[in-house]
């Protein structure tokens, strides 16, 4: 059987969403092509001869993509199987399958596609057999399908290798930007899904709930290693919290450095894992670690909470100070416009990464984020935001809202277009944030005062960094 696995976005990564299922599926017997639509363009054959198509859709912007692309999927192949998977897959359920999608599997896909491979193998016998008993269920010819996987799975897995085979090198994705102008070649993994916290705005919440499973050390390592010898001089883990599982967490990097001493890598943790397990820092940093994302949210502790970050803006302050210690870099992530942002409260965000020197160390995408209320979103339990919101837009996949100040809504608009239009150009992190700095300033009708001059301070390129920025 024909399967061919679909990607359309993975924020400039090789899709691990990709190659861990490839490898099932052929393990199973299936013939699998991988297309990543992000590096590559739709080819016709590999569609047209497709029995089963599945989208990969780990993210708004992936599922978003991905929906566009059906109707040229669909007019080269009217007939295959059509399935969604990830973590934007079961909560757009009911989309999805106005849309085709016979099959919706999220949490630990791989054995729902092994089994959905299974059974549409069984269905293609059977029809080769012609049985009229058989066929009863299949009224003028058509193909009727009723799924048997579970939509969520949160079984504990055993993962085998990924199988990167039919995927775009690696020399075409993100690269990683050194102090020193050196451009590295990033290879990327996981060593597990799913997250152990709630936070209300979290995507993974509605499918994980709580749970989080780890991917075997010796799969990571192995992965790792095959990437290594396809040319990765970094590794970038996609775990949602690399740290919530610290020992298994350490485990691997310890292991990666003693095998790989020279190669580099970066993870994702929350501010309050950093505070609990700061002792791990100095680890972290010693086995090659250059930079840890964390997702800050906001300097507000009053929109903290709402969210229920588990952290406070000045545990914040304090790991900042920490990574300074220890030599480690934190690249922070915000949503920097929700529905109880101020036009003073932007310009509050503003000044503390002004105050706490964090220019450089923020992606100018960061400052332009609005924050997505997805099916499913924890958020819907608090009143203040249904009072707030409209109908669920299935085309968009989310609940559209308005500011209660609708100069805070402009203003988020057109802090996108100066970003998107700094980054086409090249612009500096420091010169894009001062553009929207006086904009800022401007919306709330202050005068704007001078940003502190950048020569006693980090440089652009004193920070490493990838090359694509980090979006969702």
């Amino acid at each position: 059987m024909n399967v061919l696995l679909i990607s359309t976005y993975e924020l400039g990564r090789q899709p691990f969403g990709l190659a861990s299922p490839a490898a099932w599926l052929r393990g199973a017997g299936a013939t699998v092509t991988c297309l990543d639509l992000s590096r590559e363009p739709l080819p016709h054959e590999p569609v047209r001869s497709a029995d089963l198509i599945a989208f990969y859709v780990p993210m708004h912007t992936a599922a978003r993509l991905a929906i566009e692309i059906l109707p040229a999927v669909r007019s080269l192949n009217p007939t295959a199987h059509l399935c969604f998977y990830g973590l934007y897959a079961p909560v757009n359920e009911t989309y999805l399958r106005k849309l085709g999608g016979a099959t919706i599997l999220g949490g630990e896909f791989e054995t729902g596609l092994v089994s959905l491979l299974e059974r549409l193998l069984k269905d293609q016998a059977v029809a080769a057999g012609f049985s009229p008993a058989a066929h009863a269920c299949r009224p003028e010819g058509r193909r009727y399908f009723v799924q048997g996987e579970p939509i969520i799975s949160l079984a504990r897995q055993e993962f085998i290798r990924p199988d990167r085979d039919g995927l775009p090198p690696l020399s075409r994705y993100a690269r990683l930007l050194l102090p020193n102008g050196e451009k590295r070649v990033v290879g990327y993994t996981e060593a597990s899904r799913g997250c152990r916290h709630l936070c209300r705005h979290c995507p993974i919440v509605p499918v994980y709930n709580g749970v989080f499973r780890i991917v075997q050390k010796d799969v990571v390592l192995d992965d790792i290693r095959q990437q290594v010898a396809a040319g990765a001089e970094h590794i970038t883990f996609g775990d949602p919290d690399f740290f919530n599982g610290p020992r298994h967490a350490l485990e691997v990097v310890a292991a990666l450095h003693s095998e790989f001493p020279s190669l580099t890598y970066d993870v994702t943790i929350k501010i309050e894992h950093l505070l609990k397990h700061a002792q791990h820092l100095s680890t972290l940093r010693a086995t090659g670690c250059l930079f840890v994302t964390s997702a800050v949210e906001s300097v507000d502790d009053r929109v903290l909470g709402q969210l229920e970050k588990g952290h406070t803006f000045a545990d914040f302050a304090a790991v900042i100070e920490l990574f300074r210690e220890v030599g480690l870099y934190l690249s922070p992530t915000f949503v920097a416009f929700t529905p109880w942002t101020t036009l003073h409260g932007y310009i509050e965000l503003l000044r503390c990464l002004v105050e706490m020197d964090l220019i450089e160390q923020v992606a100018p995408i960061q400052l332009a984020i609005r924050l997505l209320l997805p099916a499913g979103s924890r958020l819907l339990d608090l009143p203040e935001v249904r009072r707030r919101v409209g109908p669920f837009d299935e085309s968009a996949l989310v609940y559209p809202w308005a500011n209660d100040d609708p100069r805070v809504d402009g203003l988020c608009r057109t802090v996108q277009q100066l970003v998107e239009e700094g980054e086409k150009r090249g612009d500096s992190r420091r010169d894009i944030f001062g553009r929207i700095w006086a904009l800022a300033h401007e919306a709330a009708g202050f005068d704007a005062t001078a940003l502190p001059d950048a020569s006693d301070r980090l440089a652009r390129a004193a920070i490493p960094y990838l090359t694509e920025p980090w979006f969702c």
